[in-house]
Order: C-alpha cells, then sequence, then structure tokens
C-alpha cells in the first residue's frame, strides 16, 4: 500500500472500476494524494502489478465480508470422521450417534468407519448390522452416498446432510417457548345493572337552565299601599 510499493510501474485502476491505464508510480501516488484516497496493490504477481485507487479501511471491510461469506458454504466440504466396531456397545453407538446428527445438522459430511480385528472378519455380517442400525438412525438428517462396502478389513460409507427443508429438526437445540398473550382486565359488572360501554371523546351535555321560583317576600304591618316598608309618612295626619 502506497510507499510499500516496490514496481516501478503499475497499471492503476480508478475508485470507480475504470481503468486508469499503466503509469509511473510516483505519477500513481500523487494521483491517490490528490482524490484523498489510497494506493493499493491487489495483484502483485501481474506485469505490471495492479494497484487499485481506494480507501483501505473500506478495502479491508470488503474483503473480510467477502471472506465471511465464502466460510458459510465451507461447512459442506468438511468431513467428519466416527469409527465403529462390530461390538459396539449399545450405549456408544447411542453417543456416537448424536455426534454424527450434530455434525449433519452443521451442514457436515460424515465418514463412518468399522475396523474388523483378528477372528471377526470370519463374521463380516455383524459389521454391517451395526452400520445399517447407524445408517437408519441417522436417516432424518442425512444420507448415505452409497452403499456400505467393505475396504480390506473395514466398512466405509459417506453420508450427506439433507437440504435444511428436508432435514429433521435438530434434537439437541433448545426450543424457545412463546411469550403468553396479556390479556385485557375485565371489571365484573355491578349487581343488578346492565354494563353499559363508556362513551369514547363526546362532549358533556349540558342541561337548560331551571327557572327559580323567587319566594313572596312577607310585608310588615307597617306597609302601605305604596308598597314601602317602616314609611316614615305613615303616621302623618293632614289636616
Amino acid at each position: 500500500m502506497n510507499g510499500k510499493i516496490r514496481a516501478r510501474e503499475v497499471r492503476v485502476i480508478g475508485d470507480e472500476g475504470k481503468q486508469l491505464g499503466i503509469m509511473n508510480l510516483g505519477d500513481a501516488l500523487n494521483l491517490a494524494r490528490a482524490k484523498g484516497v489510497d494506493l493499493v496493490e491487489i495483484a502483485p504477481n501481474a506485469s505490471p502489478p495492479v494497484c487499485r485507487l481506494v480507501d483501505f479501511g473500506k478495502f479491508r471491510y470488503e474483503q473480510a465480508k467477502r471472506e465471511k461469506e465464502s466460510k458459510k458454504h465451507q461447512h459442506a466440504n468438511r468431513v467428519k470422521e466416527i469409527q465403529l466396531s462390530a461390538k459396539i456397545d449399545p450405549h456408544d453407538l447411542g453417543v456416537k450417534t448424536e455426534h454424527a446428527i450434530g455434525f449433519l445438522c452443521e451442514d457436515m459430511k460424515i465418514k463412518v468407519t468399522l475396523k474388523f480385528r483378528g477372528r471377526e472378519m470370519a463374521h463380516t455380517e455383524f459389521g454391517f448390522q451395526v452400520v445399517q442400525k447407524f445408517l437408519a438412525q441417522v436417516a432424518p438428517f442425512g444420507h448415505p452416498d452409497f452403499e456400505p462396502k467393505l475396504v480390506g478389513k473395514g466398512i466405509n460409507v459417506m453420508i450427506t446432510p439433507l437440504p435444511r427443508s428436508q432435514r429433521a429438526k435438530n434434537p439437541h437445540q433448545p426450543e424457545v417457548a412463546p411469550e403468553p398473550l396479556l390479556q385485557p382486565e375485565e371489571s365484573p359488572p355491578d349487581a343488578g345493572m346492565a354494563s353499559e360501554p363508556a362513551a369514547v371523546d363526546q362532549p358533556p351535555v349540558y342541561s337548560s337552565p331551571v327557572p327559580i321560583s323567587r319566594m313572596p317576600r312577607p310585608q310588615s304591618a307597617d306597609t302601605n299601599a305604596s308598597g314601602f316598608a317602616n314609611n316614615p309618612f305613615a303616621q302623618l295626619e293632614i289636616k
């Protein structure tokens, strides 16, 4: 990158992917500085070496992203080997079966090998029975590429995982229980009264004012016809 490039001439690719032709290293570095990017060597074995004008941080991010995508498809190419025996204990066979199911659920191939020892070669049918029992237990997760065959002093078979849409669910994967739905609380209706739905967003209703009747004011004995109480001229005698 930049000053660590040792070639005198380089083929430059622009930041938009267009080829800018062959340039001297100094001209390519000046062009990278003018655009505010780095000069990264992407094909050192070419003649002349190929360099690209790109931000080095962005270049590393894109490269790591491509490597991560490529690793997703490498599980199918990985092969795990499981060894069996003609006199294997049922418990040991169950443990090896669980391991095989775990490998198949991770998209890995399995190579099953059963080796005969000593006089066991005289009764190879017992070895085939063990292999067939093993294949029957892993059948929901993978299928054999070929029928088990005797090679030398052992039986070999290759198992390929089934597609995810046809494969059984991984029994070792914990299940997540769904969260219960919250039910709204209902208040019990009052005894003897029917529950009525409450009105929502309704303007208040005001009743018309009720006329207030005035009580007649009591009149004292001194009240005369003029309507005034305590009239000072009431006892005045006119001669």
